[in-house]
C-alpha cells in the first residue's frame, strides 16, 4: 500500500496498492521533490474513466515502469472530481501546449508546482507516432539531469502566460434580445438535423443549451427552438446514450447518431437530462419525455443513492465480461444469442427487431448496443413489456460496473433540482423525499456552522477538500428548486448563506468570478472559467442562483451580482452558443423577469394544491415560487399577500410590477404564459 491508502477518494484507492510510490496533492509532495531535487510526475484522473484504467493497468501496476517512476520523481496521484481547481489550471496549461486534453492527463512539474511537460494518455510501448510511457519518463529525466536552465525557462513562461489569462468579461453590459437572436441562429447553424444534437462526433448531451431552447420558446414563442430541443432529446432517448433496459444516460455517443455510448454513468449527465426531460413534458405534454425523465430519475435513486443518502458521483464504462477480462460495455451490449438464450427464438426476434440487435452488431465483437430505431414498427406493448423485464432481470445478473460513492456537493446540488422538480410534476412524492434526503446530507456533513462547503464526502465521511464556486452555485440552486417545491423556507435561507459566500468570496472586479474562493488554496494561476462544460460553470451558474435568490427575497445585491456575472453571456452567447448553454438560459430568466410567483393558502386546501401544481407546471423562463400561508414568514414573498375573499391566491408579479391576485388555476396559467 502506498500513501494513497488514508484517502476518501475511490479513485485515489484504486491506485493505492500500485508499485508507484504515489502522494496524494499537497505541500508534502512538494516538499519531497525539492528534498530530493527530482520533478513532480502529475497524473489526473477520474474513477469512471476508461483510458484511466488502462493506463493504470499498462504502466502503474508495472513494476518496471514503477521502478523508474520512483527513482527519478516523486509522483502524485489527483481525482479531477475531487480537485477541480487543479485539474483546471493544469488542464489549460495542456490544451495551451498541445491544442487538447484530456483524461487520464500526465503533467510533469518543478518542485515549484510550474508545468514544464504535458500529455494525456502514454502506451507503455511506441504506438501510433506516440512515444511509450518509460521513453517519456526517460526523456524527463535526462532534461532534468542535463538542461535544467532550459526546463526552468519554459516553466517561467508557461506559468507566466497563465497568469495573464485573467477574463475580463464581467460587466460588460447585460444580455437583451440580439445576443440570444444571435445565440439561437449560431444554434440553428451547428445543429445537426437529421440525427439531433450539435456537431459531430463524438457528441455530447447538451443539457443546458437544451434548457435555454425551451427557456427561448417558453417566453418568445419560437417553434424552431422547441423543435431542435424536442427532437435531440427524442433521438437522445432512442439512442443506445440512453440505457433502454435500466434507464439514464451515458456520459456521450462516440458516433454522430447516438448509436454507441462510451458507457460510463455521471449523475450530473443524468441529474441535467432528467429536469430537461420533465422540462419538456412540462412545454409539450410528451409522453416520452415524461417516461425518460421519470426513468432516468429512478435509475438515479436505484443505482447512486448511497446508505447515507446522497447520490454517488457515476457508475464505471467497464465490467467483467464474464471471463475475468474487465472490458467497456460489457454490462450493456447484446448479441442475437444472449437475446435468445433469455427469452426463447421467437421474443428473441422481436427484441432484436425492437431493440436494434443485429447479427454483425453495432458495437464490439458482434455485440449490439440496444436502442429504439425510428424504422421499428409497431409492437405488441404487453410483449415488450415483458421482454423489456427478463431482460433487464437477465442483466442483473452479469456483473456490474463500478461505482464511484464519493458524494459531491455540486453534482448533488444538481439532482436535487432535478427530483425535486420531477416529483413535483409527477406526483411522485418519494423522489421529493429522496431529494430533501440529499439535502439533509449536504446540510449535515457538507455544511459548517459558518456556511462553507466541503466538495466531497464517502461513507458518511466529509472530505478535506474545500469546495468550489459550482458547489457554492449548483447546491443553491437544489435548495431554491427544492423551497419552491416542498413549501419550506429554510431551504431558501441555506440558498441565502451559501450565495453571500459567493458575494464575499468568489466574486472579482466588475463582476467577474472565480472557481475559487479569495482564501483557497494559492495554486499557479487562480482557476476562472465562465464556459458551460459537462455542467454549468461556476460562473453560470453562480449567476442563476443568485438571480433567484433576488428575485425572492428582493436583495439588491445579488440582483447586482447576477447581472454583473452575466456580462460574459453578452460577450460569448453570440459567438460561442453551444459553450455557454446555462449561462443563456439565466439570461432568459432576467429578460422575462425571472416572475415571482406567490401561493397563499392552507395546505389541505384542494384549491391552494391546484394553484399551487399550476404555478409548479407553468414553462416561464426562471420563475421563482413561494407557496404558503398567508402572510406566512417562511418566504419573503408570502409578507403582505392575503387570502382574496377567503380563498386561496397567487400572486404574479416581474419588473417590479404586480398583476391582480387570481383564484383560479386557469387564469394563473393565462397570466403565466
Amino acid at each position: 500500500m502506498n500513501r494513497l491508502a488514508g484517502t476518501t477518494s475511490p479513485y485515489l484507492l484504486q491506485h493505492a496498492d500500485n508499485p508507484v510510490d504515489w502522494w496524494p496533492w499537497g505541500p508534502e509532495a512538494f516538499e519531497e521533490a525539492r528534498r530530493r531535487d527530482v520533478p513532480v510526475l502529475l497524473s489526473v484522473g477520474y474513477s469512471a474513466c476508461h483510458w484511466c484504467h488502462v493506463m493504470a493497468h499498462e504502466s502503474f501496476e508495472d513494476e518496471a515502469t514503477a521502478a523508474l517512476v520512483n527513482e527519478h520523481f516523486v509522483a502524485v496521484k489527483v481525482d479531477r472530481e475531487e480537485r477541480p481547481d487543479v485539474d483546471a489550471v493544469y488542464m489549460e496549461a495542456v490544451q495551451a501546449a498541445t491544442g487538447q486534453g484530456g483524461w487520464p492527463m500526465t503533467v510533469f512539474l518543478t518542485p515549484d508546482a510550474a508545468p514544464f511537460y504535458f500529455g494525456t494518455y502514454f502506451p507503455p510501448e511506441p504506438r501510433h507516432g506516440m512515444p511509450s510511457f518509460p521513453e517519456v519518463l526517460d526523456g524527463v529525466r535526462a532534461a532534468w539531469a542535463d538542461r535544467r536552465g532550459e526546463v526552468a525557462e519554459v516553466a517561467d513562461r508557461i506559468v507566466k502566460d497563465l497568469a495573464g489569462r485573467s477574463l475580463a468579461h464581467g460587466g460588460q453590459g447585460l444580455p437583451g434580445e440580439e445576443e440570444l437572436a444571435a445565440a439561437l441562429l449560431g444554434l440553428t447553424r451547428e445543429y445537426d438535423a437529421t440525427r439531433g444534437g450539435f456537431g459531430g462526433a463524438p457528441k455530447f448531451p447538451p443539457s443546458m443549451t437544451l434548457e435555454f431552447l425551451l427557456r427561448h420558446h417558453a417566453r418568445t414563442g419560437s417553434e424552431g427552438a422547441l423543435q431542435m430541443a424536442a427532437d435531440t432529446c427524442e433521438a437522445m432517448a432512442r439512442g443506445g446514450i440512453y440505457d433502454q433496459l435500466g434507464g439514464g444516460f451515458a456520459r456521450y455517443a462516440v458516433d454522430r447518431a447516438w448509436v454507441v455510448p462510451h458507457f460510463e454513468k455521471m449523475l450530473y449527465d443524468n441529474a441535467l437530462l432528467c429536469r430537461v426531460y420533465a422540462h419538456l413534458w412540462r412545454a409539450t405534454g410528451s409522453d416520452l419525455a415524461r417516461r425518460i425523465a421519470l426513468e432516468t430519475a429512478d435509475f438515479m435513486v436505484r443505482e447512486l443513492r448511497t446508505p447515507e443518502g446522497g447520490l454517488a458521483s457515476a457508475l464505471d464504462a467497464d465490467s467483467d465480461d464474464g471471463t475475468g477480462a474487465h472490458v467497456e460495455g460489457a454490462y450493456y451490449v447484446w448479441t442475437p444469442e444472449q437475446l435468445a438464450e433469455v427469452l426463447g427464438e421467437r421474443d428473441a426476434a422481436l427484441a432484436a427487431a425492437h431493440y436494434g440487435v443485429t447479427g454483425d452488431g453495432t458495437f464490439e465483437h458482434g455485440t449490439s448496443v440496444l436502442q429504439l430505431p425510428q424504422e421499428a414498427g409497431p409492437a405488441d406493448a404487453g410483449r415488450i413489456a415483458s421482454i423489456r423485464t427478463r431482460l433487464h432481470a437477465a442483466r442483473e445478473r452479469r456483473e456490474r460496473p463500478g461505482r464511484d460513492d464519493k458524494v459531491v456537493a455540486a453534482w448533488n446540488g444538481l439532482a436535487i433540482a432535478a427530483l425535486a422538480e420531477t416529483g413535483a410534476l409527477f406526483d411522485r412524492p418519494d423522489l421529493v423525499e429522496r431529494a430533501t434526503e440529499a439535502a439533509d446530507l449536504l446540510v449535515r456533513l457538507h455544511l459548517d456552522d459558518g456556511g462553507r462547503l466541503t466538495r466531497t464526502s464517502k461513507d458518511g465521511r466529509a472530505g478535506a477538500n474545500a469546495g468550489v464556486l459550482e458547489d457554492y452555485a449548483d447546491v443553491a440552486e437544489g435548495f431554491l428548486a427544492l423551497a419552491a417545491v416542498t413549501g419550506e423556507g429554510a431551504w431558501l435561507d441555506f440558498a441565502g448563506l451559501l450565495l453571500d459566500h459567493v458575494l464575499d468570496r468568489f466574486t472579482g472586479e466588475g463582476g467577474a468570478l472565480y472557481d475559487t474562493a479569495h482564501d483557497a488554496e494559492a495554486l499557479i494561476r487562480r482557476p476562472q472559467d465562465p464556459t458551460d462544460n459537462a455542467t454549468p460553470s461556476g460562473w453560470t451558474a453562480a449567476a442563476g442562483a443568485l438571480l433567484s435568490y433576488a428575485a425572492h427575497t428582493g436583495s439588491e445585491a445579488h440582483r447586482a451580482a447576477a447581472e454583473g456575472a452575466l456580462g460574459v453571456v453578452k460577450a460569448l452567447g453570440p459567438r460561442a452558443p453551444r459553450f455557454i448553454g446555462w449561462g443563456l438560459a439565466v439570461a432568459e430568466a432576467l429578460l422575462d423577469g425571472p416572475r415571482e410567483i406567490a401561493v397563499v393558502g392552507a395546505a389541505d386546501d384542494p384549491a391552494f394544491r391546484e394553484l399551487r401544481r399550476t404555478a409548479l407546471g407553468a414553462a416561464t423562463p426562471g420563475a421563482v415560487l413561494a407557496a404558503g400561508a398567508p402572510d406566512g414568514g417562511e418566504f419573503p414573498l408570502l409578507a403582505g399577500r392575503p387570502l382574496v375573499a377567503g380563498s386561496p391566491a397567487a400572486y404574479v408579479c416581474r419588473h417590479f410590477t404586480c398583476d391582480a391576485p387570481v383564484t383560479d388555476p386557469d387564469a394563473l396559467a393565462r397570466l403565466l404564459r
